[in-house]
């Protein structure tokens, strides 16, 4: 026994010299079952904690219908649009959003976002969707193969026209179907169901016309259902109209909460695909009101962010902030110092939510001191009693005026170049846009 741990602890390192050369060893520390918090890189963990907020399942009602969302089973013949107005409605918010039009006809997934969660509705219209669809051949098929074979075929890009039923420009656009599956065919009545995963805007209905032309028999689309929608699909809590009506319903009548918080999702539950950024609580307030996160607001980060992925940004309680635009990838932000983690690319949580930490700084404090004496303006600029001191020793970066003595003079003619071609090009759009108005 021995013998065996000393050849096991010669394995772990392998010394060659002044280094240590790779191995094909593997931890023996089962993590997959940890918690998240638990996986993530730590940065820092010193922070102060801030007696606010709470974490996304114990929200009081009201704000978890506002920060709610819902899988719901459309139901058959009413438009996607009814059925989003109708529940907003039911549970008396000011808007709702859905996760991607649905045919009247058209059944299954469709994710309706309530107040601040339809902050939400873009990223689930552009994420992929899979559909289980019946097509009718007119004639009968030479055999299941062939259809396989057609169904294989139609994968990857195609070229599509809307249908003549839809309500947008018949344009010719290019969409992808990722994959396909023959789930039956019943060669008696020419019918056939399969399963499709493709690119948010495929028309299903186009695609069955195309199978029909590829086998020689003409088709169209008998039946469709979406199963998957985005992050959400069929099999993750889905709910029906009635379940929301009658959820609503016993909260009016008896205050039980528990119906509606099984039928409404927090709208955490559509971000859990993307790497996570956890603030400190001091931080958070800044995010919400469009600052950047900078290195020393991060508390933790998880493994395998790139540049320009797109994050999200949580609190320690685990409620979504944010969505960002990565500016670091997780060896930066490991090994550096200071610098932009991401910048913000849409803004969920509630101004104010958190309490405000910026301008505590000495600094900042002398400052508001010295408006409140007169010393400076209301706006924090110089006036005439302002002391020479300050006039020459303040650096105000915010101010266009002002003029960084440490900034290298030849990249500041390089940003002064880029905002004259910028303003070029804006009014190079006004002078077209009012010609196409004219």
């Amino acid at each position: 026994m021995g013998e065996k741990k000393r050849k096991a602890e010669k394995e772990a390192v392998v010394e060659v010299g002044d280094r240590i050369e790779p191995q094909s060893m593997v931890p023996t520390i089962d993590t997959s079952n940890w918690p998240l918090l638990l996986k993530l890189n730590v940065r820092t963990g010193h922070y102060t904690p801030l007696p606010v907020g709470c974490s996304p399942l114990k929200r009081d009602i009201q704000t978890y219908i506002k920060y709610g969302v819902m899988n719901l089973d459309k139901p058959s013949n009413p438009s996607s649009h009814e059925v989003v107005a109708w529940i907003r409605r039911i549970l008396r918010v000011e808007k709702t959003g859905h996760s991607g039009t649905l045919d009247p006809k058209v059944t299954g997934c469709l994710i309706v976002c309530a107040d601040r969660a339809t902050r939400l509705v873009k990223s689930q219209q552009s994420a992929g969707k899979e559909y289980v669809c019946v097509v009718r051949f007119h004639e009968k098929i030479e055999s299941q193969r062939a259809l396989e074979g057609a169904l294989e075929t139609l994968t990857g890009a195609l070229f599509q026209r809307p249908p003549l039923i839809s309500a947008v420009k018949r344009q010719l656009r290019i969409r992808t179907i990722h994959s396909s599956k023959l789930i039956e065919y019943d060669e008696e009545r020419n019918l056939a169901v399969f399963w499709v995963s493709c690119e948010a805007g495929t028309y299903i209905r186009t695609l069955c016309v195309h199978l029909g032309m590829l086998l020689k028999v003409g088709a169209h689309m008998q039946e469709l259902r979406r199963v998957r929608s985005g992050a959400l699909s069929e099999n993750d809590d889905m709910v029906t109209m009635h379940d929301i009506l009658d959820a609503q319903w016993l909260y009016d009548t008896t205050r039980d909460e528990t119906y509606l918080r099984r039928v409404i999702r927090p709208l955490e539950s559509l971000l859990l695909g993307f790497k996570r950024l956890v603030l400190k609580d001091s931080a958070v307030n800044a995010v919400c009101y469009g600052a950047k996160l900078m290195l020393p607001g991060l508390l933790r980060f998880e493994s395998g962010i790139e540049v320009d992925e797109e994050v999200v940004l949580m609190t320690t309680k685990g409620e979504a902030v944010a969505l960002g635009i990565a500016q670091m990838a997780t060896a930066d932000m490991a090994s550096c110092d200071h610098g932009v983690v991401a910048k913000i690319k849409r803004v969920i949580m509630e101004r104010d939510t958190y309490p405000r930490k910026w301008g505590l700084g000495p600094h900042a404090q002398q400052k508001k001191k010295m408006v409140t004496d007169g010393k400076l303006d209301k706006f924090g600029n110089t006036n005439e009693e302002t002391p020479e001191s300050w006039k020459n020793n303040y650096q105000d970066y915010n101010n266009p005026a002002f003029v960084n003595p440490k900034a290298d003079p030849k990249m500041m003619e390089v940003d002064s170049e880029e905002k004259e071609e910028k303003k070029e090009k804006k009014e190079k759009k006004e002078k077209k846009e009012k010609k196409s108005k004219e």
